[in-house]
């Protein structure tokens, strides 16, 4: 296995990483993502191991509250009372992510990156939905430091989950 730059740059082990693509490939299953605060990164992340475009099917970047609703259908009225940082935003991104790319799996995340709290939200806060068959789980977590490692922690948390759900489907 080479080097794998931008895993290393999140602070996501490659081989594990390659481990989890060649997994769902073998499984011919696919993943899709809804993104907020990681703008895509997971995507990145998972597109940066070869052989990936058989598992992942897309996705979403949804950094504009607006968008959440319009791409990935979380609900307007959830988004209206608790806002865009909720772990029920990232389940339905999920959900989402999942259905509208056609895919097995869907992750979804939303958070504050910072530096400043978001609707009273402190920087660091990340909320992750994975959602496939038959199983769905939210992850909510405090990740100390710069935007950076937030953002980079979200990934790698968000790859870790999607890792231990879909080992769990055999």
């Amino acid at each position: 296995m080479g080097r794998n730059p931008l895993a290393e740059f999140v602070g996501v082990d490659a081989a594990e990483l390659a481990d989890l693509v060649g997994a769902l490939k073998k499984k011919y299953q696919t993943v899709a993502t809804a993104e907020s605060l990681t703008g895509g990164l997971v995507a990145a992340v998972l597109t940066s191991v070869p052989g990936s475009s058989a598992v992942v099917r897309g996705g979403l970047v949804v950094y504009a509250t607006p968008l959440k609703h319009e791409l990935a259908g979380v609900d307007d009225e959830l988004l209206a009372e608790h806002g865009a940082v909720h772990p029920d935003v990232a389940a339905q991104l999920a959900d989402g992510a999942r259905v509208t790319c056609g895919a097995t799996w869907g992750v979804g995340l939303t958070g504050v990156a910072g530096p400043d709290q978001q609707d009273g939200i402190e920087p660091g806060v990340v909320h992750i939905g994975v959602s496939g068959p038959d199983v769905a789980e939210v992850r909510t977590i405090g990740i100390d430091g710069n935007r950076h490692q937030v953002r980079a922690g979200a990934v790698a948390a968000a790859l870790g989950l999607l890792s231990k759900l879909a080992d769990q489907q055999d």
